[in-house]
Protein backbone atom coordinates (compact mmCIF):
# COMPACT_ATOMS: atom_id res chain seq x y z
CA UNK A 1 0.00 0.00 0.00
CA UNK A 2 2.88 2.48 0.95
CA UNK A 3 4.76 1.47 -2.46
CA UNK A 4 1.64 2.60 -4.48
CA UNK A 5 0.83 6.06 -2.58
CA UNK A 6 5.13 6.26 -3.13
CA UNK A 7 4.52 5.69 -7.34
CA UNK A 8 1.26 8.04 -7.01
CA UNK A 9 2.90 10.70 -4.87
CA UNK A 10 5.79 11.11 -7.67
CA UNK A 11 3.72 10.88 -10.41
CA UNK A 12 1.43 13.81 -9.17
CA UNK A 13 4.79 16.26 -8.26
CA UNK A 14 6.31 15.03 -11.47
CA UNK A 15 3.03 16.00 -12.81
CA UNK A 16 3.20 20.00 -11.03
CA UNK A 17 6.78 20.42 -11.99
CA UNK A 18 5.76 19.73 -15.57
CA UNK A 19 2.30 21.53 -15.39
CA UNK A 20 4.50 24.87 -13.92
CA UNK A 21 6.99 24.56 -16.53
CA UNK A 22 4.83 24.14 -19.48
CA UNK A 23 2.31 27.47 -18.35
CA UNK A 24 5.92 29.18 -17.40
CA UNK A 25 7.17 28.63 -21.36
CA UNK A 26 3.69 29.51 -22.95
CA UNK A 27 5.46 32.34 -24.90
CA UNK A 28 8.89 30.42 -25.65
CA UNK A 29 6.53 26.86 -27.11
CA UNK A 30 3.87 29.60 -28.72
CA UNK A 31 7.20 31.57 -30.67
CA UNK A 32 8.23 27.71 -31.26
CA UNK A 33 4.82 27.12 -32.57
CA UNK A 34 4.42 30.16 -34.72
CA UNK A 35 8.45 29.28 -36.32
CA UNK A 36 6.72 26.26 -37.39
CA UNK A 37 6.84 23.27 -34.51
CA UNK A 38 4.65 20.69 -35.34
CA UNK A 39 2.74 19.85 -32.22
CA UNK A 40 4.68 16.56 -32.33
CA UNK A 41 7.84 18.43 -32.13
CA UNK A 42 6.22 20.44 -28.59
CA UNK A 43 5.01 16.85 -27.69
CA UNK A 44 8.88 15.30 -27.59
CA UNK A 45 10.28 18.53 -26.13
CA UNK A 46 8.13 18.47 -23.35
CA UNK A 47 8.11 14.84 -22.51
CA UNK A 48 12.17 15.07 -22.90
CA UNK A 49 11.90 16.97 -20.14
CA UNK A 50 9.66 14.92 -18.11
CA UNK A 51 12.04 11.85 -18.86
CA UNK A 52 15.31 13.46 -18.15
CA UNK A 53 13.72 14.56 -14.82
CA UNK A 54 12.25 11.35 -14.17
CA UNK A 55 15.78 9.32 -15.26
CA UNK A 56 17.65 11.62 -12.90
CA UNK A 57 15.32 10.81 -10.38
CA UNK A 58 15.66 6.72 -11.06
CA UNK A 59 19.11 6.80 -10.81
CA UNK A 60 19.64 9.28 -7.60
CA UNK A 61 17.13 6.70 -6.10
CA UNK A 62 18.96 3.40 -7.29
CA UNK A 63 22.01 4.72 -5.97
CA UNK A 64 20.65 5.46 -2.55
CA UNK A 65 18.57 2.10 -2.61
CA UNK A 66 21.76 0.63 -2.90
CA UNK A 67 23.48 2.26 -0.46
CA UNK A 68 20.59 1.58 2.05
CA UNK A 69 20.33 -2.31 0.61
CA UNK A 70 23.97 -2.54 2.15
CA UNK A 71 23.97 -1.13 5.41
CA UNK A 72 20.46 -2.79 6.30
CA UNK A 73 21.99 -6.58 4.80
CA UNK A 74 21.70 -8.23 7.67
CA UNK A 75 17.34 -7.27 8.13
CA UNK A 76 16.52 -8.52 4.28
CA UNK A 77 15.87 -12.24 4.45
CA UNK A 78 15.62 -14.14 1.23
CA UNK A 79 16.60 -11.42 -1.28
CA UNK A 80 20.02 -9.60 -1.83
CA UNK A 81 20.86 -5.66 -1.05
CA UNK A 82 21.46 -5.43 -4.57
CA UNK A 83 18.36 -7.46 -6.48
CA UNK A 84 18.27 -6.89 -9.40
CA UNK A 85 15.19 -7.79 -10.34
CA UNK A 86 13.54 -5.62 -7.64
CA UNK A 87 15.67 -2.32 -8.91
CA UNK A 88 14.16 -3.24 -12.42
CA UNK A 89 10.92 -3.84 -11.81
CA UNK A 90 10.71 -0.39 -9.70
CA UNK A 91 13.04 1.96 -12.14
CA UNK A 92 10.08 0.33 -15.02
CA UNK A 93 7.20 1.50 -12.61
CA UNK A 94 8.67 4.51 -11.62
CA UNK A 95 9.59 5.49 -15.73
CA UNK A 96 6.21 4.20 -16.39
CA UNK A 97 4.31 6.75 -13.80
CA UNK A 98 6.95 9.63 -15.29
CA UNK A 99 5.73 9.20 -18.92
CA UNK A 100 1.79 8.96 -17.85
CA UNK A 101 2.49 11.85 -15.63
CA UNK A 102 4.19 13.93 -18.43
CA UNK A 103 1.72 12.98 -21.02
CA UNK A 104 -0.99 15.40 -20.06
CA UNK A 105 1.22 18.50 -20.08
CA UNK A 106 3.05 17.63 -22.86
CA UNK A 107 -0.82 17.42 -24.47
CA UNK A 108 -1.57 20.52 -23.47
CA UNK A 109 1.79 22.29 -24.58
CA UNK A 110 0.89 20.84 -28.25
CA UNK A 111 -2.67 22.51 -27.90
CA UNK A 112 -1.38 26.14 -27.87
CA UNK A 113 -2.59 28.50 -29.86
CA UNK A 114 0.80 30.64 -31.69
CA UNK A 115 -1.41 33.85 -31.35
CA UNK A 116 -2.48 33.36 -28.26
CA UNK A 117 0.63 32.59 -26.59
CA UNK A 118 2.00 35.59 -28.13
CA UNK A 119 -0.40 37.64 -27.42
CA UNK A 120 -0.02 36.52 -23.61
CA UNK A 121 3.49 38.61 -23.11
Amino acid sequence: MFAVLAVALAAIGLYGVLAYAVTRRVPELGLRAALGATPGDVIRLVLGEGLRLTIAGIAIGCLAGAAGGRAMSHLLFGVGSLDASSFGSAAGLLLAAGLAASLVPAWRASRLDAMVALRAE
